[in-house]
């Protein structure tokens, strides 16, 4: 039994509580996309809200696939 929320196993709110699992893992930053999060399924893998607001116009129309055309 936890000694801080009492429970078996702990609650999530218990500082004692695991870190909960990522459902995906971003492919630019690696960090975890958990439940709730935003984030880009392109065809190379997932990329987190983070990673795509950093991303130039020209890198956000490569990973669609596109590019700026000239006049």
């Amino acid at each position: 039994m936890c000694s801080v929320c009492m429970s078996i196993p702990c609650r999530p709110r218990c500082p004692n509580a695991p870190e909960p699992a990522p459902i995906h893992r971003c492919r630019k930053c690696g960090e975890g996309i958990f439940g709730g999060d935003k984030y880009f399924d392109s065809q190379e893998g997932y990329i987190c809200k983070e990673c795509l607001d950093d991303m130039s116009s020209s890198e956000l129309l490569e990973l669609v696939g596109e590019s700026l055309a000239t006049a």
